[in-house]
């Protein structure tokens, strides 16, 4: 049994190695279509990812909570006096939750 999931591993590697061989040989790497998509510019990857929210998006109710939850944490707390609320919320807990 040990020896077929060698036989079958080592034959995987020389599948892949062998197809990485012939690609690379054929096409250089920029003129590749697989790996265009790879990667896009920051315009392209901005206008896909959601936008964080800003403050006035959230109501006071919201604000309310968030500050309720920050001032368990003292230095939450001092970070909220200092920079505001969505900044102490996003370093201590992590992203607005709505």
């Amino acid at each position: 049994m040990k020896l077929l999931a060698i036989l079958a591993l080592c034959s995987l590697a020389v599948v892949c190695l062998s197809s990485d061989a012939t690609s690379a040989g054929s096409q250089p790497a920029s003129d590749n279509p697989a790996q265009e998509g790879v990667f896009v510019e920051r315009d392209q990857a901005a206008a896909v990812v959601r936008q964080t929210r800003a403050a006035a998006e959230l109501s006071l109710a919201q604000l309310e909570s968030l500050r309720e939850v920050c001032e368990a944490d003292l230095g939450c707390e001092h970070m909220m006096d200092t920079s505001g609320i969505i900044a102490a919320y996003n370093a201590y807990y992590g992203p607005i939750p709505y």
